[in-house]
């Protein structure tokens, strides 16, 4: 089968140990980039992808960002899916009590409470800034916009996190995806997306390119419907267990080169 179009997740799949795109990586991508499209899909931001996008030369291409809560095709949403407000303000009022770091992001917009220990990871990680704006006021001006949460990440003291988990499992099971990412993270979409839908919605819609000739390579719980699913799914050998099982392939790990790997062996 041929690969006309590839996927990659990007944390724990496509970086390195420094948390960047090697030089090896990059310069398979540039190989083929211009006969098959190179998507990036992961939790991240649209801007946490953008400067990625640019050193692999791939910017004319969609972004499927917040595990597929965001489609981005030229910069614009083609697709948007997020939290209402009602669970929004009910998580706010249940943390009041538990101390854990509530990260809201919609569409570009990355708004912390402050700049604590939690945030400045995150910054670290994504080389995004967020905006620090109570969580209260955010609410506040989301609701006279009528937006919602592309995505919320909960970070915090390990039992303030159970304790969160349960609240949201609890109360909101039916609506929300909740991802232990960490034993101190949660984090928390909209029930109806994940980045096998957002898949489908773009090589319908965009590429006219069916499923079974999709490329995909991933390492997460999150990564595991996709790569079941398109026509090759590739596992990173650092990948959890689970999504190493319904792989195809299982390359190396993303610290050495797994995917720029594949991509050279596999696509001439």
């Amino acid at each position: 089968m041929p690969h006309r179009i590839v996927f990659s997740d990007i944390d724990g799949t496509l970086l390195n140990s420094q948390r960047e795109l090697s030089d090896f990586t990059i310069s398979e991508i540039k190989r083929i980039k211009d006969t098959i499209p190179v998507i990036l899909i992961s939790s991240r931001m649209p801007s946490a992808m953008t400067h990625l996008q640019e050193e692999l030369q791939i910017t004319n291409q969609p972004l499927i960002c917040y595990n597929g809560g965001l489609i981005l095709v030229n910069k614009k949403p083609i697709h948007s899916t997020f939290i209402s407000l009602d669970i929004l303000e009910a998580l706010n009022d249940f943390n009041r009590n538990q101390k854990v770091h509530l990260s809201l992001y919609h569409n570009d917009d990355w708004y912390v409470p402050e700049m604590d220990f939690w945030a400045n990871r995150e910054a670290q990680n994504t080389k995004v800034n967020p905006v620090v704006k109570s969580t209260q006021y955010v609410l506040n001006e989301w609701k006279k916009q009528n937006k919602g949460a592309h995505k919320i990440m909960c970070m915090g003291e390990e039992g303030y996190i159970d304790n969160t988990y349960k609240f949201l499992v609890d109360t909101f099971g039916e609506e929300l995806h909740l991802y232990r990412s960490k034993p101190t993270y949660i984090e928390i979409a909209h029930k109806s997306i994940s980045k096998l839908t957002a898949i489908k919605i773009l090589l319908n819609i965009h590429f006219d390119i069916p499923i079974s000739e999709a490329l995909a390579f991933g390492d997460n719980y999150n990564d595991i419907e996709m790569i079941k699913a398109v026509g090759m799914g590739v596992a990173v050998a650092n990948a959890k267990s689970e999504t190493k099982e319904v792989a195809n392939v299982v390359t190396l790990s993303g610290k050495e080169n797994g995917v720029a790997m594949y991509i050279k062996n596999n696509i001439k």
